[in-house]
């Protein structure tokens, strides 16, 4: 049976703290699993969605698993009842953020969403197909990566949003701030990556 994806994010309730972690999951690890409990515990999440993408514009296609596969494998590494894994957005045609939240702003009214994201990848947000405007949906927080502690403040979405900065000592206060707002969070730090994961055998995959 083909692997048919709902439109239908997961279970909610009215004033529930939601961390949206999007990404390919390609494959997903216990990075993944480690930085969603992170920002559990000092954002003062109800919920962290993994919100496993079809496809990836600033990403080459041929290197992604099957969505099915990728899912399944979330699911297995995630293991936690405050963690839910859904790609709905292959299901509505989501092709970038802005769309995804969107989608979930209208879904979800009465949720209160923060967007999560790796240092790494707040390094090219810039690059992000209208990233102002996804700053301007819902506040964001920056997960510290290996390698990009210095350069992730600095590039230039950081410049650009460094008047909505908050102290990292108000990850509490992030959910329920009016965007745009972002936090950048200091904390143990997971060299993992899925690039990495990716040139070794399955059998060696977290």
């Amino acid at each position: 049976m083909s692997f048919v994806p709902s439109a239908k994010p997961p279970p909610f309730v009215r004033g529930l703290r939601v961390g949206l972690f999007g990404g390919s999951f390609n494959p997903p690890h216990e990075g993944h699993r480690a930085a969603s409990l992170f920002a559990l515990r000092r954002l003062r999440l109800d919920r962290v969605w993994w919100l496993v993408s079809s496809a990836n514009p600033l990403k080459d296609p041929h290197e992604l698993a099957p969505l099915a596969e990728r899912v399944e494998a979330a699911r297995k590494i995630s293991q936690h009842p405050r963690i839910a894994v859904t790609a709905f957005e292959a299901a509505i045609g989501a092709t970038y953020t802005f769309d995804t939240i969107s989608y979930l702003i209208q879904r979800c009214p009465s949720v209160h969403f923060v967007w999560l994201m790796g240092a790494d990848n707040f390094c090219l947000f810039d690059r992000w197909q209208r990233w102002r405007s996804i700053a301007a949906l819902v506040p964001i927080a920056i997960i510290d990566r290996p390698g990009s502690t210095l350069t992730a403040p600095h590039g230039r979405a950081a410049e650009t949003l460094a008047p909505y900065r908050l102290d990292e000592t108000d990850g509490g206060l992030l959910a329920v701030a009016s965007p745009p707002a972002f936090i950048f969070l200091h904390g143990p730090r997971s060299s993992i990556s899925s690039t990495e994961l990716r040139g070794k055998p399955q059998a060696a995959r977290i």
